[in-house]
């Protein structure tokens, strides 16, 4: 299950938002939960509807509070907690009344406190959580930036995947990760592609050893991050020298990594091909396949109107 303490998400965000304790910082190991893809219910102003994991209290929420009778008050904090929140934040400026205090230390309840609105700190921690909650997973491979699109190249070991890298960066184009790729699927469907840090800016080359790509190419031929948008997968050929890969495709190939679909292209690998340039060219016909233009299908719809005026004829 996806999860982070509330003592983390503290130490993650203590100074973007200016983050105090107010009570409960010894239940700062309780945990954030999310076993769904709805986040909406993670954090948000006090819903006792659809109770939030992170119940947030703002200027609105304080002013019902203290308009309520002690009797009527008690009775919505018993409701919230009924929920069993992980944390209860209080923004705007706004101090926690005695009675949220009492009750959130009886039920071992962490508080926390920021003078920021309550629109940012929901927006800050939404996101937040959204990244640290996302599902992820690893690919052996090269992630690299070709002409602005997140590229995952794949294929067996030894098939020449950092080599292609190497000769698309010197051709201008940017590296994500060698080797172990990150993929987070960030809601709804986004897949980011990342590299592990001990792993960062680093391109091993049989031959060649390791080599730093940051300082021998520059800033520029780095990336820290790229959304996932095209699968390249270079293909050995068998022993007889054959390949699966159709000659002429018709149908989209396509993988699913985290439960989203992303378009695949399969790259036989030959002596004397350039796989540089088949896969910058693979990018930019999948970027006019973007725009509706379909180059295969612009073939075939031609071949079709020359062989009816030929039976016409």
């Amino acid at each position: 299950m996806l999860q982070v303490s509330v003592a983390r998400l503290f130490e993650d965000n203590r100074s973007a938002l200016s983050l105090a304790w107010a009570a409960g910082e010894e239940s700062g190991s309780a945990l954030i939960q999310r076993d769904n893809a709805d986040s909406s219910a993670l954090i948000g102003h006090l819903n006792l509807l659809h109770p939030n994991r992170v119940q947030v209290f703002g200027g609105n929420e304080i002013s019902h509070l203290t308009g309520l009778d002690h009797a009527a008050a008690q009775a919505l904090i018993e409701r919230m907690l009924a929920a069993k929140p992980a944390l209860i934040a209080f923004c705007d400026g706004q101090s926690p009344p005695e009675l949220i205090l009492e009750s959130a230390a009886s039920h071992g309840l962490a508080v926390l406190v920021s003078p920021l609105p309550g629109a940012q700190v929901i927006n800050t921690l939404r996101r937040y959580l959204a990244k640290v909650l996302a599902e992820s997973t690893e690919r052996h491979g090269v992630c690299m930036d070709v002409l602005g699109l997140g590229v995952l190249i794949t294929g067996d070991s030894g098939v020449g995947k950092s080599e292609l890298a190497l000769e698309l960066i010197s051709r201008g184009h940017g590296l994500v990760a060698d080797d172990v790729v990150e993929i987070t699927r960030v809601p709804p469907n986004r897949l980011e592609c990342r590299c592990p840090p001990m792993l960062k800016d680093f391109l091993e080359v049989r031959g060649l050893g390791v080599l730093n790509i940051r300082t021998i190419f520059g800033e520029t031929a780095v990336r820290p991050k790229m959304n996932l948008r095209l699968v390249v997968h270079l293909e050995k050929p068998t022993a007889t020298g054959t390949t699966s890969v159709e000659r002429l495709p018709l149908h989209e190939l396509s993988e699913d990594i985290l439960g989203t679909t992303v378009r695949k292209v399969v790259i036989p690998v030959a002596a004397g091909r350039n796989l540089a340039v088949l896969l910058e060219a693979a990018v930019r016909n999948y970027i006019l396949q973007l725009r509706g233009i379909f180059s295969t299908r612009e073939f075939i719809e031609r071949q079709q109107a020359e062989l009816g005026k030929s039976s016409e004829s």
